[in-house]
């Protein structure tokens, strides 16, 4: 059977062998619902209490700060809602082109609605131009939701310094940290973020989880009603098992943190550098310097992302094209166009993100593998010709 190599960790992580056996018991021994006024469900309150105190400890958070809902697009969904009920009498959102869809997709609705969205521009390396995120924010503005890193290149927003500018100006900040939360150091105690997402599978948890974080003293309304649970902030009876699994996922993740920040910094900057130096005609989407240790997109001039996927997968190597909320779509990713990747480069780029799990002997496998895949495509191409380079250049 083929071996596996699976680069696409941004798009969800295999879940952790600790975890998988954390979880287990919950599934038919400890089955309890933690609401009960029995000692079988008390039992299982206080695991969700010890898992919840994991999760505010790996991002510097109080436990009370902290609500499970089912994924990171609920979070941000809750998230931007919210601010808007808490602010009636302001009609405007600021946020990003690049955004993950959970937010996009919300705000192209709530454009519908009557409410005024400023998708602010990003540059070529996918960065903000804070002088104009300042000159964006008005006394109308409820909310900023900005994402700490951006799931297809990897590149970080300055959220720290832009949450302290709204904060100033009385507006509620937001940040999707899905992607950021396990693979960076983060402390909700040293900065100005009212709320913030993270998802339970991006981490090495169960899929069906995520939390937001809620300052505490952050004007709340809730998403789903019709419960106490969740101190009234998330109706429905909560989902046990994946609580403490992503419990788990934090206190490991937390372990983890050095490793990401240096062997998978390493296997990553080794995929790229030889990706660049053996394949004509790539390259590097996105700053190279503010960005996950984890993640790099790479664009190949003249060739489909779609057709290297499909050759990729005949050597077993899984990656993505873009986000995987948005595959299938036949049009460049909106972060690559947002970032005014030529249109030839746009269409033929590919995420490979990296995870713990990583192994030297697979990048190895991989860097063997990507030219002469390329090399095949691009032989098919009716627009590559050997001197495109030189043309180019």
């Amino acid at each position: 059977m083929m071996k596996t190599i699976y680069l696409d960790n941004n798009a969800t992580t295999q879940v952790a062998p600790e975890v998988v056996e954390v979880m287990l018991p919950y599934f038919h021994e400890l089955y309890g619902n933690p609401s009960s006024m029995h000692s079988f469900g008390g039992q299982v309150a206080g695991k969700v209490r010890e898992a919840r105190e994991k999760v505010a400890d790996l991002i510097g958070a109080s436990p009370e700060e902290i609500i499970f809902t089912s994924c990171g697009t609920e979070s941000d969904n809750t998230a931007i809602l919210s601010a808007l009920a808490a602010h009636l009498e302001k009609r405007h959102i600021v946020t990003s082109r690049v955004e993950h869809p959970a937010i996009k997709v919300l705000c192209s609705h709530l454009s519908k609605k009557g409410y005024r969205i400023t998708e602010l521009p990003v540059n070529g390396d996918g960065l903000l131009d804070m002088d104009q995120y300042e000159r964006s924010l008005t006394p109308d503005t409820a909310v900023v939701s900005l994402m700490w890193a951006n799931n297809e290149t990897g590149v970080f927003f300055p959220v720290e310094k832009a949450a302290k500018m709204a904060r100033e100006r009385g507006i509620l900040f937001h940040s999707d940290a899905v992607q950021a939360v396990g693979k960076i150091p983060i402390s909700m105690m040293i900065n100005d973020i009212d709320m913030l997402s993270l998802s339970g599978h991006k981490i090495h948890g169960p899929k069906g989880i995520g939390i937001l974080y809620v300052r505490k003293g952050t004007k709340f309304s809730p998403f789903l009603v019709g419960g106490h649970q969740e101190k009234n902030r998330r109706g429905g009876t909560e989902n046990i098992p994946s609580i403490i699994g992503l419990g788990k996922a934090c206190e490991v993740a937390k372990l983890n943190l050095s490793t990401e920040n240096t062997t998978v910094r390493r296997l990553r900057d080794r995929l790229e550098n030889e990706i660049l130096a053996r394949v004509p005609e790539c390259r590097i989407n996105g700053d190279r310097v503010n960005r996950l240790p984890n993640t790099t997109n790479i664009s190949f001039g003249f060739v489909e992302g779609e057709s290297i996927l499909l050759m990729m997968d005949e050597y077993g190597i899984c990656a993505s094209s873009g986000s995987a909320c948005t595959s299938g779509s036949l049009q460049p990713s909106h972060v690559l166009r947002a970032m005014g990747v030529p249109f030839t480069m746009a269409h033929g780029s590919i995420r490979f993100s990296l995870s713990v799990y990583s192994r030297e002997e697979e990048i190895d496998f991989v860097i063997a593998k990507i030219p002469p895949i390329i090399g095949r495509l691009r032989e098919l191409s009716p627009f590559w010709k050997p001197d495109n380079q030189r043309a180019m250049s």
